[in-house]
């Protein structure tokens, strides 16, 4: 990488480094996304239908799975879906919304012991003008933090490290699950 790169379509250096991650191009096209014109399946209706390791499932619920973020903002990055295809939290049935929050619970105690994690980002984005990149099926992210992992490299190098491959992360959380 250069001192100095180029920005968009102005040619004025940004100062900023670009980390090329052509393979996220399918992503944003809509590879593994039901989005207007594809006639892709959703992926939180699939998943279920796959062996946890194939699917990176970290826990099968009665009405809610947790599974791993194939893009995730931080290393053990999980997602809590609900087995239903519903969009928003208002759809959701009682015990749905009663098992996302003990899921979540105990996603975070599992993630605390075999990760030391500190704190967390938990969030819903609600609708695709909110940043949900599956607006049709609910799901909750759960993002581990820990003290110091917004280190240089997003701040000053502006990329982000992932010390973990998925598979990795999902075997230590799916091993620990039971232990709590």
């Amino acid at each position: 990488m250069s001192d100095k790169s180029i920005s968009g379509g102005a040619g004025m250096p940004d100062n900023w480094q670009r980390l090329w991650a052509p393979h996220r191009m399918s992503y944003l096209e809509g590879e593994n996304r039901p989005l207007p014109g594809n006639t892709i399946e959703c992926p939180f209706c699939r998943i279920p239908k796959l062996s946890d390791e194939e699917a990176l499932i970290v826990f099968r619920g009665k009405d809610v799975y947790a599974v791993m973020n194939l893009y995730p903002y931080n290393a053990g990055h999980l997602l809590i879906c609900t087995n239903r295809h519903v969009a928003e939290l208002p759809e959701l049935t009682t015990s749905e919304q009663n098992e996302v929050t003990s899921i979540t619970a105990h996603a975070m105690k599992v993630l605390r012991k075999v990760s030391n994690a500190v704190g967390f980002n938990i969030g819903i984005n609600q609708g695709s003008v909110s940043g949900a990149g599956i607006a049709g099926h609910f799901h909750q992210h759960i993002v581990p933090r820990w003290a110091g992992d917004a280190n240089f490299m997003p701040i000053i190098g502006k990329t982000k490290v992932l010390p973990q491959l998925l598979q990795e992360s999902r075997a230590l959380l799916a091993s620990g699950w039971n232990q709590i």
